[in-house]
């Protein structure tokens, strides 16, 4: 990695000018770690200011979040008995019968979950079942019976609901947050982001990822997923995974049906500077490579192959550099089953397009020769280090 900094030192200016010719700049999510963090994107896109919140609905609002506060869960990675030392935090919400929502990448990885209620009592929890690509997860959680839990709603909001968001935000306790639904169907722009989510303008942080967004009438609307902070101000963006009461995902989860997002064990780590590379137009990948050594033909190159991964034993080699920062090897993914990509979130999407246990077909450049070569996606949780 000292020598990709060392040619992103030599090329930063022109690294920089193409990523902001690109649009874009992405940073990594905080929970590509697994474990109780929230997922954040930065971006400057151009928007119009929502209108903002009456008193009336402001004050609607407040009574709801007073209401419904103790249907919230504050989630950590510790045992209920002793969790003086906690792996992280995160929010769930209640939806009765014992059992919570959350958002999946608030739980994934964690070791010994537990959840700690507004009388500040702390229950055990176990994840029943999930979806990590729609970044939503089911638990089950001890709480007494009489516990108050949140309805779903029948149907999802339109542009412009005043919406009410529950959370651990920023290591705070349970929480409100109030703006208004300012998009629907948002996508991410990331494989690793859940798509068609709710955008909105409230100002999530870190540790409200897993809560519920709420309609004016009280109903859960939305699991919060990601947030995107924009412009010189840094205005956060926050968005939520669509929740209604007939979810068919919902009833899958009781039945314990757990679905991973499909890998093969490849992972592109750079310096800061050059995150958004992973999305790198077609168009100024000769540009880049004078400095990257990658040759003339855009696609999706790596750094990383995780051990006993599908990936390692298919062969695949990440960039390799010497000391001056010349290439000794690195395979370019330029096609997935003959779908042409083109940098490595082409890639990713590319290969989300299939189920673990699927066999794939890359096609590849190693040495300036095209091969083909051919592997089984495993689930995620068989490629995490």
């Amino acid at each position: 990695m000292n020598a990709i900094r060392l040619a992103a030192s030599r090329g930063l200016a022109l690294t920089l000018s193409l990523l902001l010719t690109a649009g874009a700049q992405t940073t990594p999510s905080a929970a590509a770690t697994p474990g109780l963090k929230s997922k954040i994107q930065t971006q400057e896109p151009a928007k119009i200011a929502p209108k903002a919140l009456s008193a009336a609905e402001a004050s609607a609002l407040r009574a709801l979040f007073q209401k419904l506060r103790p249907a919230t869960l504050r989630l950590e990675d510790c045992p209920p008995t002793n969790c003086s030392d906690p792996g992280g935090v995160g929010t769930g919400f209640l939806i009765g019968d014992g059992y919570a929502l959350t958002a999946y990448h608030v739980v994934a990885g964690s070791k010994t979950l537990s959840a700690q209620t507004l009388d500040k009592k702390r229950y055990a929890v176990e994840v029943v079942g999930y979806d990590e690509q729609a970044d939503i997860a089911l638990l089950r959680v001890n709480v007494p019976g009489a516990t108050p839990f949140m309805p779903l709603a029948a149907r999802g909001p339109v542009i412009g609901d005043p919406l009410l968001g529950i959370g651990n935000g920023g290591g705070a306790f349970l929480t409100s947050k109030t703006g208004r639904l300012i998009g629907l169907n948002a996508d991410a722009g990331r494989a690793d982001f859940p798509p068609g989510t709710l955008e909105m303008n409230a100002p999530l942080v870190p540790g409200d990822s897993g809560g519920p967004i709420l309609n004016a009438q009280g109903e859960v609307v939305g699991v919060v997923s990601y947030i995107r902070v924009r412009g010189e101000d840094n205005t956060p963006d926050s968005f939520a995974v669509p929740i209604t009461r007939e979810d068919a995902r919902i009833a899958s989860f009781r039945q314990g049906v757990k679905r991973n997002a499909p890998m093969i064990g490849i992972g592109l780590n750079l310096p800061g500077e050059l995150q958004g590379v992973s999305a790198l137009p077609a168009e100024h990948f000769a540009d880049f490579s004078k400095y990257f050594d990658l040759g003339e033909t855009p696609g999706a190159f790596f750094t990383d192959v995780t051990k006993n991964s599908p990936a390692a034993r298919a062969g695949l080699q990440p960039l390799n550099y010497d000391a001056n920062g010349k290439r000794l090897s690195g395979d370019i993914v330029t096609a997935v089953n003959g779908q042409r990509v083109t940098n490595f979130s082409d890639f990713q999407y590319a290969v989300r397009r299939y189920q673990p246990g699927d066999t794939v077909t890359l096609t590849v450049l190693r040495e300036g020769k095209e091969i083909q070569i051919k592997l089984t996606l495993v689930p995620s949780t068989q490629v995490r280090s």
